[in-house]
Order: structure tokens, then sequence, then C-alpha cells
């Protein structure tokens, strides 16, 4: 069974999350746990833990800051917006992206959450497009102001910077965009009493024809070209 989240509920999940990686960065520092070997290293058999655990760890708190609004922001947005799908999006997002990595990437230890915002922007802005619906575009259009960017960061830029992990995680967010495109009901289309109501003014000479098909515009006109008497 499904729950919906508000808004509210959705940041307030985010946050605890955020404040969870904060919470193992700080840890790390105060007794240099060198967590960093708990991140993806490709093809190696003792690199594949990371594909659990290197989400969460960060080097330094500047990249645990970089990644913090993205998961705030689109994280929200993804609770907010698509309570049948979040979850599964999420779980596959997370371990397609450090598999991905540690099949293609280069020979070193990947860490970091910015895998799994990619995928969740790259979820965010296909979905929309291939559902169309209100909620979904105005999720996409926000999360498109913000984080517009992460379009191009999957493209190798910093050699400090893991490009595989934004890629392949983009890649896993667009896999699950299609997959899941029909999971989630569209939001209800709310009526208004007034659309359903006429001022008074309609031209008597058309009256109601204007709602008819045009078979029963022609059936009524036969109707009245029959002989017989008329009022």
């Amino acid at each position: 069974m499904t729950r919906d989240y508000s808004i509210l509920q959705s940041i307030k999940i985010s946050v605890l999350f955020i404040t969870a990686l904060w919470g193992v960065l700080v840890l790390d520092s105060l007794f240099s746990l060198h967590l960093g070997h708990l991140g993806v290293y490709p093809r190696v058999e003792m690199g594949l833990i990371g594909i659990v655990t290197a989400p969460l760890i960060h080097g330094h708190a500047e990249h645990l800051a970089a990644n913090s609004l993205g998961l705030l922001v689109l994280g929200s947005a993804l609770i907010y917006g698509y309570p049948r799908s979040r979850w599964p999006v999420i779980i596959i997002i997370w371990l397609a992206s450090g598999f991905g990595v540690w099949l293609f990437g280069r020979s070193s230890f990947h860490f970091g959450a910015s895998g799994l915002t990619h995928g969740l922007f790259f979820y965010l802005f296909f979905i929309s497009l291939l559902r169309r619906d209100r909620r979904s575009i105005a999720l996409m259009m926000i999360a498109f102001f913000m984080f517009g960017g992460m379009l191009m960061s999957i493209f190798p830029r910093d050699p400090d910077i893991s490009f595989e992990y934004h890629l392949f995680g983009g890649l896993a967010g667009l896999g699950c965009a299609l997959a899941f495109r029909n999971w989630d009901p569209l939001p209800e289309t709310k009526h208004y009493s007034w659309e359903n109501q006429t001022d008074g003014n309609d031209d008597d000479a058309i009256g109601d024809l204007w709602q008819q098909s045009p078979e029963e515009v022609a059936a009524r006109r036969d109707d009245a070209d029959k002989p017989g008497p008329k009022a």
C-alpha cells in the first residue's frame, strides 16, 4: 500500500537522510575511520561493497554540502510527486549507478551521493516528458531551474570528480522513467461549478446546437422537413 506524503513530510524525510550523511562524515572525521575504502573500486571484488556503501561516504564537508541541496530538492520532489514508484526508483538508481561504475569506471575509489542526485534529476526530467501532467511538469521545472547543469556534468571535466557516477546515475534515472512512467496515478483534474453553467446570453437562433454532434443536428433537420402540422 502506498502512502501520500505532503510536501512538508517529503522534505522531512529528505532532511533525515541528509542528516544521516552528515553524521557519517562527522564520525569519519572525529575518529579517522578513513571510510573512503568503502567506495566503489571498479572490477575488483572488494570494490563491490561500494555499490551499497559509496553513496553514504563523502571526502569532506564541501563535497557533502554540494550534494545536500540536490538531495533535499530532488529527493523531496520524488517522494512527494511519485508515491508508487519513489522507493523502487531510489533503490534502482542507488544500485545501478554503483554497478555501472564498478564495470566501467576508472581504477580509483568512487564515492559520494552525486550518482543518486543525478539519477533523481534525470528521472524527474524524463518522466515529465513521458507523462506530461501538471504535477510532473511543475516538479521538472523546479528541478531544471536549479540543477539543469546536471545534463552536462555526466561528461568528464575534472579528473577528481567521478563523472562515471553522474553518467550511470543519469542512465539509471532515464531507465526508471521509462519503466515506471505509468505506475503513479495522474493527479485529479479539478472541475469548477462555472464550467457547466451558461450565462443565459446564448443566441436563440443557435440554442444548444453547438453542443450536439453533426448527426444529431442532421436528424433534427430531417424531422423538421417532414410534412405534417407544425406549431
